[in-house]
């Protein structure tokens, strides 16, 4: 892996700013026509299964997705870099009102030339991470 490639260091920096709770930290790194697809087709989160495109509707994911919960944990066991882009396989874990989730998939990030994020998509299946619920 090469931990200078754009995607590595834009996924990066979207991840610490998740962990660190910035969300204007985050909304930074994405490019102004930049889409969200977390997951990748319909969901809770996306029921038209568009993804959330630009920042004012990536902002509205923060608030939907991310703000609500207390923790939440990456944990990539690997990393694919191809072009623009970066795979990474393994799970993050989400804890939120007592309760913790792990979400195990792929989670890519594509950056464009000047190094913002143009797409962030996690393809993961809600079934399968909600049977991984538990009190902690």
């Amino acid at each position: 892996m090469n931990a200078d490639h754009p995607a590595h260091v834009a996924g990066l920096r979207s991840r610490e700013a998740v962990i660190a709770r910035d969300k204007e930290a985050w909304l930074a790194n994405f490019a102004d026509d930049a889409i969200v697809q977390d997951p990748v087709g319909p969901s809770h989160f996306d029921p038209e299964g568009k993804g959330h495109r630009g920042r004012d509707e990536i902002s509205a994911f923060w608030d939907k997705a991310i703000a609500s919960t207390d923790k939440i944990e990456f944990n990539f066991s690997d990393t694919f870099q191809c072009g623009d882009e970066e795979a990474n396989t393994g799970n993050i874990t989400i804890t939120m009102g007592g309760h913790q989730i792990v979400t195990e998939g792929v989670f890519t990030y594509k950056a464009d030339a000047a190094g913002k994020l143009v797409a962030l998509r996690a393809y993961w299946e809600l079934d399968r991470a909600a049977k991984t619920a538990r009190k902690v």
